[in-house]
């Protein structure tokens, strides 16, 4: 029982609780040459996260757990997978497989409803932090994804614990899915054809919100006169006025969609890739907005770490709150039939390293 609390505390550091909040984003590119990526960020702000990445080669054994204990759904990994785990590395909450297939959860707090656990259907069980790697090391398509997780119950590790989380699925031709599961276990999955993912609340609302900022377009606003007086823009991207700034999870997704719709498109996957941790830069969450005036952690950002995912090439980069450095890991020089199931911190170290310039 002492490594299922661990476990447990693993839920609350991707999950959230009543005080520290998640305010995970994410966003998806297309480049001119066909290359798809996606990314996004994932934010903590209570303190440090323990953050690795993982790889699972082929034909791993691996078992789900449940609230009580190792004993869930039990499978063997079709698809080398390479991923990032937040606590420990069972709980992978960003990856991709050999096939392209990438998938990612985001906390969903207060509108999801799992089933409940029920002991006697266990072996069909999964807990919802090993939904990702569950689903990477078994399937390659959405399709495959969507008959998958018909045939399982998604429950929650902790029953006491109210939060929910929902995933983002892609594939390397450009579709996404966002799957929430509502009414006590249904699964619902939503085509993601605005590219933009955040929390609360559901898919479809946070999409239907967006009318909301029909007034909005790249540019400036023209000129009028109002009871003449002339009015002119003061500054800059002036049909931009009224974009929301603040951080909560409608307003995020409002400025991811405009943000990502509006970006030129680049001519290849590795510019897509750089452009992604651009715009995603304007979501790195300052820590200190989510405590009481002097009350917040030693920390440089809540935002933890960013990540962005090349579908194409089978690559997935990524960068820390600690560390700005953008690391790859690729795929394809990786030998799934022999690599050992592993895990390392993100960070060996954690700490910015600085390029001196030397002037002459």
């Amino acid at each position: 029982m002492e490594q299922l609390k661990t476990l447990l505390m693993g839920l609350t550091a991707v999950a959230g609780s009543t005080l520290p909040v998640v305010a995970c984003t994410g966003i998806s590119l297309t480049a001119k040459d066909g290359s798809f990526v996606h990314a996004r960020t994932i934010e903590w702000s209570a303190g440090y996260v323990p953050c690795e990445y993982v790889i699972i080669p082929r034909g791993q054994a691996l078992t789900s757990y449940t609230p009580v204990g190792n004993n869930g759904l039990q499978f063997t990994s079709r698809y080398g997978v390479v991923g990032c785990a937040v606590q420990q590395k069972e709980f992978i909450v960003e990856g991709i497989n050999e096939a392209g297939l990438a998938a990612g959860l985001f906390y969903f707090a207060g509108y999801g409803q799992y089933a409940e656990f029920d002991s006697t259907l266990s072996a069909k069980t999964v807990a919802d932090l090993q939904v990702v790697p569950w689903l990477l090391t078994q399937c390659g398509t959405i399709d495959e994804v969507k008959a998958a997780v018909a045939q399982v119950r998604i429950v929650s590790l902790d029953p006491k614990v109210a939060s929910t989380v929902h995933w983002r699925i892609s594939q390397p031709d450009g579709r996404q899915v966002v799957l929430e599961i509502l009414d006590g276990g249904v699964p619902h999955f939503y085509e993601n054809t605005v590219g933009v993912i955040t929390n609360s609340p559901g898919f479809p609302w946070q999409v239907t919100n967006l009318n909301n900022y029909v007034n909005l377009y790249p540019g400036d606003a023209p000129d009028h006169s109002l009871g003449g007086v002339m009015l002119k823009h003061i500054s800059g991207s002036s049909g931009m006025l009224g974009l929301p700034g603040d951080f909560t999870s409608p307003s995020r997704f409002v400025r991811a969609a405009f943000l990502r719709n509006t970006a030129p498109q680049q001519p290849d996957a590795f510019s897509t890739v750089t452009l992604s941790f651009h715009l995603l830069n304007n979501f790195d969450v300052p820590i200190g907005l989510e405590h009481p005036l002097g009350k917040a952690p030693d920390l440089p950002s809540a935002t933890q770490w960013t990540t962005a995912t090349d579908l194409a090439n089978r690559r997935i980069y990524y960068k820390t709150a600690y560390n700005n450095t953008i690391r790859c890991i690729d795929l394809a020089t990786i030998d799934f039939t022999k690599v050992k199931y592993q895990s390392h911190l993100m960070d060996s170290q954690r700490t910015q390293p600085v390029e001196v310039v030397k002037v002459e």
